[in-house]
């Protein structure tokens, strides 16, 4: 597996994260894959070659095997980890897109056309939502393999012997587990950092939703304070006949000045 490819894909979504994913993604490497890498795939080497039965039939340790480790842990991690992080290409492609859409606006526009886009990097409109989506696709991708392991194996637990009658073997026979402390120590760890990165995913989704609905609220209140700042009433006027408005006081002065020439008076 090309680890490198996958450490260059998160760097690069890195730039566009909050200080959540930067931390969810240190969690990743040094917790997840690092341990995977250095450790984890060590401690499975042996698994099925040192899975001992105290029979000599042919095929029943394959099969005691086959029944209580239908997948095994690390190819599960591997699968795991691989779906965590595609999410973050789906970012990094949808940046890829913006700048690609504003590069060609700007040839068919001249390089003086006013932008596209007011920041290309910036989470607003579709951007959001796509990276909206990819925290909960991460989230529920962690909540789901979470349950597989339960489901696979009860409590995360890797037991010392496990008790196999499954055919061909002639009876109950005892299997033992190598390491199995060190690999139950593993899979605890394992799933913990799995639990402590779907936090963060729920952290960060309750941080930018927070955030948007803030902006939203902020941005009514200020049009309504301007409304409010309005003048009620504007003041009279009448149109003349050249189809120019006139404002209450010119109107009452033109009509004093023509009772005064009716009457006389000065």
């Amino acid at each position: 597996m090309n680890w490198a490819f996958l450490q260059g894909l998160l760097s690069g979504v890195n730039k566009y994260s909050t200080a959540l994913s930067r931390i969810w993604l240190s969690v990743v490497f040094i917790f997840r894959v690092m341990v995977y890498v250095v450790a984890a795939e060590d401690v499975w080497d042996d698994e099925q070659k040192d899975f001992v039965c105290n029979t000599l039939q042919p095929g029943c340790p394959n099969v005691c095997y086959d029944h209580f480790f239908p997948v095994s842990h690390v190819r599960l991690w591997a699968l795991q980890l691989i779906l965590v992080t595609c999410p973050s290409l789906l970012v990094v492609m949808h940046v890829a897109y913006r700048e690609e859409r504003e590069r060609r606006h700007r040839m068919k526009h001249g390089p003086n056309a006013p932008p596209l886009y007011d920041n290309l990097n910036k989470k607003r409109g579709g951007l959001w939502w796509t990276y909206l989506l990819s925290l909960i696709f991460k989230a529920a991708v962690d909540s789901a393999f979470l349950y597989i392991f339960h489901r696979l194996y009860k409590d995360y637990d890797m037991p010392r012997v496990v008790h196999c009658s499954i055919n061909p073997c002639p009876h109950t026979v005892d299997c033992y587990i190598s390491r199995p402390t060190e690999k139950k120590i593993f899979t605890y760890f394992m799933v913990g950092t799995s639990a402590v990165c779907i936090l963060l995913n729920l952290c960060e989704v309750t941080y930018l939703v927070g955030k948007r609905c803030i902006e939203i609220l902020g941005a009514r209140r200020q049009k309504s304070q301007h409304r409010h700042h309005l003048p009620d009433t504007c003041p009279p006027y009448v149109v003349s006949q050249g189809g120019h408005p006139q404002n209450g006081n010119s109107v009452l002065m033109k009509a004093r000045s023509a009772l005064m020439d009716q009457s006389g008076y000065p």
